[in-house]
């Protein structure tokens, strides 16, 4: 088949609901207005509440939810073959995934920019937010993981895409510098276009680093690739948002919108033939990448994409207290989510594209490759072009870099410059996923400082230095151990439930928030998503832990992981469970039009709205 229809149909799909659904979803269920003051002007403070231009603003978003996920799930997920990771990704990001980022985005606007956590508490029970936070640190630590475990495989021993990488620090503190500082009125273009130059020739200079002195300190180890990183994801935190994370996210928005529209414009032109079946033989399990039947494992493998809990974080965390207005919200939340769908689809149909031969033979060890009973086609001469072994590269961020390359050489004149290509594709999903890890690491520790706050007050003060250290080191401490001890099987799958499950907790805060402004009518916009996400991953948790995690597989190879897997999994479902009863509790009060007492629109950053106050 060929894949024109499938990236045209995307399209089609996105355009309508960013028309007239997120305008639906703008006007009438959130009712933003610009007549309100945002907190970013309300609390300004050059740290974190910092006014922002929209299209600063939405790159960083964008790069801050645009992780690993929209990149490596699709490509886990093509085992069950093209089909349902297509309509899920389409229909699964307009109807859940965009909405679920919009409401959350505006909920913690109006709420002083409070995190998802402490709106559970305000807004459906004290047990539900302190529930939710221990839910969230969890999933934060497990997702950051996750994210960072793909950026460690793709970038060891590796050192074009190592040093390319490094080099969007200094650049992006540059022209941070530049934005904050300059008055020019012309300001925001030419720092973009000078930081977009600047990571473009990162990357042609990277391709002269292998063989030099420079390559040799570049070429690190699993375990170096995360102790840097590690210590990037520190530095971040701390620093104030407009002198590292908010630039460096901005100027790498660059590189990923712009490699995505190529991908496209690639992708109609060269009409690349999908090789995947539409529904493969794993469907049914047995499969050697996700372990599992398609029902309803491709609904966790594809989190990102579709819908992702971990962009409830973003929205209730960096973004909120940077939004200049409230119609902002609209473009940076709902269209944001539409864009990182498009990175899904075109990840699927370039993953799709590759002979199933070559996808196996990456995609899972040699030993297990040779029981599937399919051989290579074109990976061989892949291999020799790339100027790497390419056999046995688990972890999906490969397989992907390959079908981009092939995707990219297709295109007339570039036929030659594979190489190049598949080096690119390496650095563009490193960039997509260290973008999420510094804002993820910003995040928690915003959640840590509010929990840890409840015991000592001056831990609430996101601006206090010691707190700020201390709550952002524990947080990176959390993920480097589990990446320094997990694999890729071991990860990615709680990873995938534990997303969903958060998508899920902010679901039933939107719906609780929409309730409470007396919008019942319209609580059906969230409430649909959260029944389907919510029954989908309870139930592949459960599978999971009877059947992998606590499978005969597992208990023989590694019975301390099987148990602890299983653990963490559980403690999750259980507390979405008791966060799903508090809210249905807390629905029924709205209903009945009770309230409950709520702090003035002009407390400060401490505190928050509550229900009563207009806030939707």
């Amino acid at each position: 088949m060929n894949a024109l229809p499938l990236i045209l149909f995307f399209l089609a799909v996105t355009a309508i609901a960013y028309r007239y659904y997120s305008a639906f979803l703008a006007a009438k269920v959130m009712a933003l207005d610009d007549a309100r003051v945002t907190p970013a002007h309300r609390f300004e403070d050059g740290q974190n509440y910092v006014p922002t231009n929209k299209w600063v603003l939405f790159g960083h978003h964008f790069a801050a939810i645009s992780g690993a996920g929209p990149l490596i799930g699709p490509v886990l997920a093509a085992q069950f073959g093209y089909l349902p990771g297509l309509l899920w990704i389409t229909f699964g990001v307009v109807l859940a995934g965009a909405t679920h980022d919009f409401v959350t985005l505006a909920a913690s606007v109006r709420r002083n920019g409070k995190s998802l956590a402490e709106i559970a508490r305000t807004e459906i029970s004290p047990l539900a937010g302190l529930t939710a936070m221990v839910a969230i640190l969890f999933i934060v630590v497990i997702a950051l993981a996750g994210l960072g475990i793909a950026v460690v495989n793709a970038l060891a021993d590796s050192p074009w895409g190592t040093f390319t990488i490094f080099l969007t620090i200094p650049i992006a503190l540059l022209i941070g510098q530049y934005l904050h500082r300059s008055k020019a009125p012309y300001a925001i273009r030419n720092g973009s276009i000078a930081g977009a130059l600047l990571v473009l020739g990162a990357v042609v200079a990277g391709r002269f680093i292998p063989g030099t002195m420079l390559g040799a300190l570049f070429t690190m180890s699993r375990p170096q690739i995360t102790i840097a990183m590690a210590v990037y994801g520190f530095i971040a935190s701390v620093l104030p948002v407009w002198m590292l994370l908010c630039p460096r996210d901005y100027l790498s928005s660059y590189m990923k919108l712009g490699t995505i529209a190529v991908l496209v414009i690639g992708t109609i032109i060269v009409a690349p033939h999908i090789q995947a079946p539409a529904i493969s033989p794993f469907a049914h399990g047995g499969g050697p990448i996700i372990p599992g039947k398609l029902f309803p494992f491709v609904f966790i493998t594809i989190a990102c994409g579709a819908i992702s809990g971990f962009h409830s974080l973003v929205s209730s965390g960096t973004t909120p207290k940077m939004l200049n207005k409230e119609s902002d919200a609209r473009m940076i939340g709902y269209g944001a989510m539409l864009c990182e769908g498009l990175v899904g689809c075109v990840a699927l149909i370039a993953v799709c594209a590759l002979h199933p031969g070559d996808y196996y033979a990456i995609n899972v060890p040699p030993a297990v490759f040779a029981k599937l009973g399919l051989s290579t086609v074109n990976l061989p001469h892949f291999s020799t072009l790339v100027g790497e072994t390419l056999v046995g590269r688990t972890g999906g961020a490969v397989s992907l870099a390959v079908g981009f390359a092939q995707i990219f050489s297709g295109i007339p004149l570039l036929g030659g410059l594979m190489s190049y290509w598949y080096h690119f594709a390496i650095m563009f999903e490193a960039l997509f996923i260290l973008t999420t890890i510094d804002t993820g690491t910003r995040v928690a520790r915003f959640m840590v400082q509010e929990f840890l706050g409840r015991a000592w007050k001056p831990f609430e003060d996101t601006s206090w230095l010691p707190g700020t250290i201390a709550s952002t080191a524990l947080v990176v401490f959390a993920w480097t151990w589990f990446i320094l001890n997990g694999s890729i099987s071991q990860i990615w799958p709680m990873f995938g439930i534990a997303n969903q499950l958060l998508a899920a907790v902010a679901l039933c805060v939107g719906t609780t928030v929409i309730l409470n402004a007396g919008r019942a009518k319209y609580a059906w916009t969230t409430m649909f998503p959260l029944a389907f996400v919510a029954s989908t991953t309870l139930y592949a948790g459960y599978r999971s832990i009877v059947d992998n995690f606590l499978g005969s597989k597992m208990m023989a190879k590694d019975p301390f992981t099987g148990y602890l897997d299983a653990t963490l999994t559980s403690i999750l479902m259980i507390c979405v469970i008791i966060i799903i009863a508090a809210s249905a509790r807390a629905w029924m009060r709205a209903i009945r039009g009770e309230t409950i007492a709520f702090v003035p629109a002009t407390a400060g950053p401490d505190h928050m709205h509550l229900p009563g106050s207009g806030c939707c």
